[in-house]
């Protein structure tokens, strides 16, 4: 039999809890996304009550699609960091509570790592250099000595917050995220030459962006000799 566990994410503005096999296999996965308004940021205060809002039903509704019991679960897991530290509580303490009440254990996990095992069993990559891009770390990583080792990393602005903040500016829409309506040019603006200006912008940043990943990512893979 398969060991099973419940995963809980809550290291930003989106509140996910998930049942996932040893393998990889994906049971259930519900979430539920914080949104505010055009033109502005996700407070840590607001988002971990949104997360607490949310948390019980999507327990629930991981249990129900995955059509498993809470005596079938043979771990908790959580997001132990990095990430905002009101809406990372939220998870860690509903994960000690049911580690209380249906006896399981927790293993606690790194944000980053779980990115890159999660990318690892997606590809079937066995020994990648990873350029790694989120919302608060922009990192080219490989392992080296039995751990994961950050070879590079942005010193002003991790490339997420940088889209984040460019959104905010253009007062674009944070659904389902400011990254995604930057690159599809999602703005509305009657003007022709200013839609052409900002479209402009847009394309911009995105291939500067782009360009510096593919830079240092190659630069990586010469030295490391790596083929993934």
């Amino acid at each position: 039999m398969k060991m099973i566990a419940l995963g809980f994410e809550g290291s930003a503005n989106k509140i996910g809890v998930g049942v996932v096999t040893l393998d990889g296999t994906i049971l259930s996965n519900p979430r539920h996304t914080y949104i505010t308004p055009p033109g502005q940021g996700f407070l840590p205060r607001e988002t971990a009550q949104h997360h607490l809002q949310h948390i019980l039903p999507l327990i629930k509704s991981a249990l129900k699609t995955a059509q498993i019991t809470p005596d079938e679960i043979d771990c908790l897991c959580y997001t132990k960091g990095p990430g905002m530290g009101a809406p990372l509580q939220v998870a860690a303490v509903v994960v000690r509570i049911l580690s209380q009440l249906w006896k399981k254990p927790i293993v606690a996990v790194n944000h980053c790592v779980a990115h890159i095992e999660m990318g690892r069993i997606v590809t079937g990559a066995d020994d990648p250099v990873v350029l790694y891009v989120s919302g608060g770390n922009t990192q080219v990583i490989a392992y080296s000595e039995g751990r994961y080792q950050i070879f590079g990393e942005t010193i002003d602005i991790a490339v997420g917050n940088c889209l984040d903040r460019f959104a905010r500016v253009l007062t674009l829409s944070n659904d389902p995220n400011p990254g995604y309506n930057i690159e599809q040019g999602v703005q509305w603006i009657s003007s022709t030459m200013c839609r052409y200006a900002l479209s402009q912008s847009l394309i911009a940043l995105v291939l500067t962006d782009w360009c510096s990943y593919i830079s240092i990512w190659c630069r990586l893979m010469a030295h490391d000799l790596s083929k993934d």
